[in-house]
């Protein structure tokens, strides 16, 4: 297995398309953009590489909202994206105190608030304890877990009812990093399957108060850091470019 990163495009500078196997197996890291759904991610890099008929597949979906660090697999290494997805991961955040919304995120507008100005510092880092270790915790119902195989995120649209079945996960570090009310930012490490989503809800709620995620990056998943990844389009225009010079030189 061969890691494509962004310190292997920049050393490869002579290197042809030819070089790397996607048939075979690449693994790309990629930083995911704003607003970008993890699909519209695979899906950009499927069409970079047209006329190769390849399969294309991410190993750890990421909301839409949500930046960061998302491993995209090819070929025949779209066989491992169950390994990889397993693997820890590491995300730095901000939430909003005082305020709740039904996504927990900022998907949804605020649908409540709440007073904030007698809560200490002191209670906010104390907050974080009941959360480490092993706990468990409802998915949001905005998000995409299948519920008799529809998308919950699908039903709370529509309005309707949805059944949230708790999971157990597992968060071995969570940190207070910057306090400046109603903003606070934090770094969180996770087993495969958590929500940061309602880890915040639910922190807010220790508080008894309300809070809800305004930011999320993934900056690592397993031994895959966020530093070595390429931006989409960086990506997409290099093979793009190695494309085009093997084309122009089976032509000579």
């Amino acid at each position: 297995m061969r890691i494509f990163v962004q310190k292997r495009f920049v050393s490869t500078e002579n290197s042809k398309l030819k070089d790397f196997n996607f048939a075979e197996g690449e693994l790309l890291l990629i930083n995911k953009p704003y607003k970008w759904t993890s699909f519209d991610v695979v899906g950009k890099i499927r069409n970079s590489l047209k006329p190769l008929k390849l399969k294309v597949g991410h190993a750890g979906t990421l909301d839409p909202l949500a930046t960061g660090l998302l491993i995209i697999c090819t070929g025949k290494l779209t066989k491992q994206i169950d390994t990889f997805q397993a693997e820890e991961k590491e995300y730095t955040g901000t939430m909003i105190l005082g305020a709740t919304t039904p996504s927990f995120d900022m998907e949804t507008e605020v649908d409540e608030t709440f007073d904030i100005s007698n809560i200490t510092e002191e209670e906010i880092y104390a907050a974080c304890q009941p959360f480490i270790g092993d706990i468990e915790q409802y998915p949001p119902a905005h998000s995409a877990v299948k519920v008799n195989g529809e998308r919950l995120y699908v039903k709370a649209r529509l309005g309707e009812e949805v059944e949230l079945r708790k999971r157990f996960v597992s968060v071995p570090e969570f940190e207070i990093t910057r306090i400046e009310l109603p903003e606070i930012d934090f770094r969180v490490v996770c087993s495969k399957g958590t929500y940061i989503r309602s880890l915040i809800s639910d922190f807010g709620k220790t508080l008894n108060n309300g809070a809800y995620l305004s930011k999320l990056t993934r900056t690592r998943s397993g031994n895959f850091l966020l530093k070595d990844a390429f931006e989409v389009l960086e990506l997409v225009n290099y093979i793009r470019t190695k494309k085009e010079e093997a084309k122009t030189e089976a032509e000579v």
